[in-house]
């Protein structure tokens, strides 16, 4: 054996016996602060636990992050009680241990549950109680709830009230409300945190502090910057909406051959201008060799209100009245996720997913109508690479009525549409995963000409590490700073000021976490 060889050995086996004498200090700290109505040996989870790998996996939603070569965590903490979140939080900082915070595993990077230093995760699935008060039009939410169980709680004590959030219900409050959170009411009701009015934090001192003891900067903050930059999040205070009883939906598909290019044309000029009540969603992908174009409605009124409506301002689409269904809205939220009419609404309490991927995801912000001749461009383009999916989400109505620093989030005004790139796929490893990563990102390539420019922006809660990577050493301002301006434009500079002076040590971090100001 060579020296070279023998040098390496050898300093993996000092990396081995670091990293072991760290766990047994972290796992010493954290029973060292448990308290005995609340033990916390009950829920830590380490590699020797049979259940080790069953709670790891039950929350990763994106199979890219499940295979034999994914880092895993040293351990789990499914934290039960607000002390266990406390504990973690004291013991990692004392051991330098990094923390992931994961409350539904949605999120498209695996951010919350992967990482390539040495770390554990606080799972916070445990944390999920929902409080609805229709009187005050209010609901306390913890950040474990997933959006079906927030919709059905919500549901259950009125027929009249909903929150506007995202489509899919097995996604976590947690991440979904402090990345911003929208849905297909948001040219009504704007984001989910535009629909926030407290919040309960743990800081980075273990204090809980609710909207008045953080102060307007941190709550700010939470509710559009991502809230693991700045402290494990408990939980929300949402304001409910008012809805009609009956809401309509329809789903319109036209392909290249039923005049696509001039629907997709006609779409892009007015669908950001329609009545606030209602919300067109467009997907274009490619089926059996040809482009399509599918419409997906959500309106807050009946039919007959919405199909004359819709003939003055989009007669080309040719809606009629037999394309379109009434319902309930908490039936609307089973439409939306394609469950076949008639399922029950307990289906929403399920938390496994319908489908389950590897995917990649990327986003854009259109502010201009693409030209005949761009939309020609890309439907080419599509054929050629079959998988990418493209859905433009209108904007216009409430969502072009507030500041652009209102909250961290600021794509606001002067935008037709947010777009998102979706790529999925079954085979498991590296070969496939590279495949059509580099398929959405060549398609992400060829609309360059067509959306935002300097920066070229982006959506948090649609994550993508593509954009720029923090190792969070010396350089991390700058690092930040890369991806930073794309999600939040000239708020980043304010979430960096804040993220400064609340956790000074950048303890709370991440691959795209807001960084602290060079010292």
């Amino acid at each position: 054996m060579g020296n070279a060889s023998a040098s390496k050995i050898f300093l993996t086996l000092i990396v081995l016996v670091s990293l072991a004498t760290a766990k047994e200090t972290f796992l010493e700290c954290l029973n060292k602060h448990s308290e005995p109505n609340h033990p916390i040996s009950s829920v830590i989870y380490t590699p020797r636990n049979s259940s080790y790998s069953s709670v790891l996996q039950s929350y990763i939603r994106n199979l890219r992050f499940n295979e034999s070569f994914t880092p895993k965590p040293m351990l789990i903490l499914t934290a039960l009680h607000v002390s266990h979140v406390q504990s973690a939080i004291i013991c990692a900082k004392q051991t330098n241990l990094q923390m992931k915070i994961r409350s539904g595993g949605h999120d498209y990077e695996g951010v919350s549950y992967v990482s390539d230093v040495p770390f554990f995760i606080l799972d916070m699935f445990n944390l999920r109680a929902i409080n609805v008060s229709i009187e005050e039009e209010t609901a306390w939410v913890q950040v474990g709830a997933t959006l079906g169980e927030v919709y059905y709680r919500i549901a259950e004590e009125s027929n009249v009230h909903g929150f506007p959030a995202g489509v899919c219900p097995t996604v976590g409050v947690g991440g979904h409300f402090s990345g911003g959170g929208y849905g297909n009411m948001m040219r009504k009701y704007g984001l989910s945190v535009d629909n926030i009015v407290d919040a309960e934090i743990i800081d980075v001192n273990g204090r809980i502090l609710n909207r008045q003891f953080m102060g307007e900067d941190l709550f700010w903050a939470i509710t559009g910057g991502g809230g693991s930059s700045f402290g494990v999040v408990l939980s929300y205070k949402i304001r409910l909406v008012q809805i009609p009883l009956k809401v309509t939906v329809f789903r319109v598909e036209r392909t290249y051959n039923q005049n696509a290019t001039n629907l997709v044309h006609k779409w892009q000029n007015i669908a950001h201008k329609l009545d606030d009540d209602l919300f067109i969603r467009m997907i274009l992908d490619v089926v059996n060799n040809t482009n399509r174009a599918s419409f997906l409605a959500m309106f807050l009124g009946d039919s007959k209100r919405l199909v004359p409506l819709m003939n003055k301002s989009f007669p080309q689409l040719g809606l009629q009245q037999k394309d379109c269904i009434e319902m309930s809205w908490i039936e609307s939220v089973l439409f939306w996720t394609n469950f076949p009419l008639g399922t029950k609404i307990d289906v929403l309490l399920s938390r496994n997913p319908q489908v389950m991927t590897h995917l990649k995801r990327k986003s854009d912000y259109l502010k201009k109508a693409m030209s005949k001749e761009g939309i020609e461009f890309i439907f080419k383009k599509m054929l050629e690479l079959k998988t990418p999916i493209l859905t433009f989400n209108p904007y216009g109505g409430k969502m072009a009525k507030i500041p652009a620093s209102a909250k961290p989030f600021p794509h606001r005004a002067g935008n037709i549409a947010k777009i998102q790139y979706s790529t999925n796929w079954d085979q498991n490893g590296i070969e496939a995963a590279n495949f059509y990563i580099n398929l959405t990102r060549t398609l992400y390539g060829y609309m360059t000409p067509f959306v935002s420019k300097s920066p070229r922006e982006a959506f948090l809660n649609y994550r993508d590490l593509d954009l720029g990577i923090n190792h969070n050493g010396p350089n991390a301002y700058s690092d930040g700073l890369v991806y930073g301006i794309k999600y939040f434009k000239s708020n980043f500079k304010r979430l960096v000021e804040i993220k400064t002076k609340v956790d000074p040590d950048n303890f709370f971090r991440n691959e795209q976490s807001i960084p602290t100001l060079p010292s």
